[in-house]
């Protein structure tokens, strides 16, 4: 005889209730099971790992990795791992754009990368409409700050304090004709000019007689070389990059100038002495940011860092770690990856003490208390010349 609907309804629902029974049963093994691990919080880089400045990639990568596994070896952030994506931006505008938006779509809560200013700017309005913070290592244009983004902070100083500080140095040594040159990008072309009007500020009585634009990349500037000289400047600023600051130094020399040589930080943080002879680097000088090798204050770090990696630290090192630090102290304050409230949490960010000092931020995002060195160059190497 066979089973009415409702006699099958009620024996199956007797089967599954007597089902989930036995199962209840046997859940001593699922109730001892581990749980899954959280999702760990992605913090997202971009940096040159290829091109002319793929060494300061390499330094900001491997620095930014080390405060992560300090992070995750001390138990990570709101019981979650950290993870750091590191992209290659080269440097270059139309790959960074790119990447930032290969970074947004990989849901990182905050970018800590930004070396060339002119990679950076164009990915501002990325991480801007994703919501994403930006803490920015490196890049210091004031380019930077033209949208007015509240998501923005510079952990280095802005290229307007660093041209202050050039303008004031060149003042010290004597310089009262100056010649400037940058290669067109964003940074150099914004540090000639911040530098230019510092100099002519009263009481530091510096002219600029003329600026000049050079080709990245160029195999040879003696042409340039030989204006320059023939302008009878006592002092020549050259905003750029390490690659073009090396020729243009062996090109001026050449050429007879016998004048003091700056760089900006963009060269500094490179083999900007590469080949080059003592004659030729005698009143070379450069505005930097920090440079571990020449800083005391950083020899307990330098160790750590020398350990993990197997080289001692270069330039770009100290502020890419102290991003990842800053990012790491909102979230935790923040209480969570909410976006908008870590960017509330970066901008509060209350007198953090970390490897570039204490950091807090401007309203505007810029850094309070930015760090310069000035260095010359000294038995064949780049020296620090002290404070005053």
């Amino acid at each position: 005889m066979g089973i009415g609907p409702r006699f099958g309804t009620l024996l199956t629902v007797l089967v599954l209730a007597g089902s989930a029974a036995l199962g209840g049963c046997g859940g001593d093994d699922a109730a001892t099971s581990t749980a899954p691990a959280p999702a760990a919080i992605r913090l997202g880089a971009l940096v040159p790992l290829s091109g002319t400045n793929a060494q300061s990639g390499r330094e900001m990568r491997d620095a930014a990795q080390m405060a992560v596994d300090e992070v995750n070896a001390a138990g990570g952030v709101l019981g979650r791992k950290v993870e750091l994506l590191v992209l290659d931006d080269a440097c270059d505008p139309g790959t960074a754009v790119v990447k930032a938006n290969d970074l947004v779509a990989q849901d990182i809560t905050v970018s800590v990368g930004g070396y060339c200013s002119s990679a950076t700017v164009p990915t501002l309005k990325v991480f801007r409409d994703a919501g994403v913070p930006m803490v920015i290592a490196l890049a210091t244009s004031t380019d930077l700050l033209v949208p007015k983004y509240d998501s923005v902070f510079l952990i280095s100083g802005t290229v307007t304090a660093e041209g202050v500080f050039a303008a004031q140095a060149m003042r010290r040594m004597g310089s009262k004709r100056l010649v400037i040159v940058n290669d067109g990008t964003s940074f150099p072309v914004t540090l000639g000019r911040t530098t230019a009007e510092a100099a002519a500020e009263p009481g530091v009585g510096i002219e600029t007689v003329a600026t000049h634009e050079l080709s990245q990349g160029a195999p040879s500037y003696a042409r340039l070389a030989k204006q320059i000289v023939g302008e009878k400047v006592d002092t020549v600023y050259f905003t750029g990059y390490y690659g073009e600051a090396n020729q243009l130094i062996k090109d001026l020399r050449t050429a007879g100038f016998d004048g003091r040589i700056f760089v900006g930080d963009g060269a500094t943080d490179g083999p900007l002495l590469t080949g080059l002879t003592a004659a030729q680097t005698k009143d070379v000088y450069g505005t930097a940011l920090m440079m571990p090798a020449l800083m005391p204050s950083l020899a307990e770090w330098s160790k750590r860092f020398a350990q993990v990696t197997g080289r001692q630290p270069g330039a770009g090192g100290p502020e890419s770690y102290d991003a990842v630090k800053v990012a790491v102290d909102a979230i935790k304050r923040a209480g969570s990856v909410d976006r908008a409230a870590v960017r509330a949490a970066i901008a509060a960010t209350p007198d953090l003490p970390l490897l570039s000092g204490t950091v807090k931020f401007n309203a505007d995002g810029t850094r309070e208390n930015p760090v310069f060195l000035l260095l010359e160059v000294r038995d064949g190497k780049l020296a620090e010349i002290p404070a005053g």
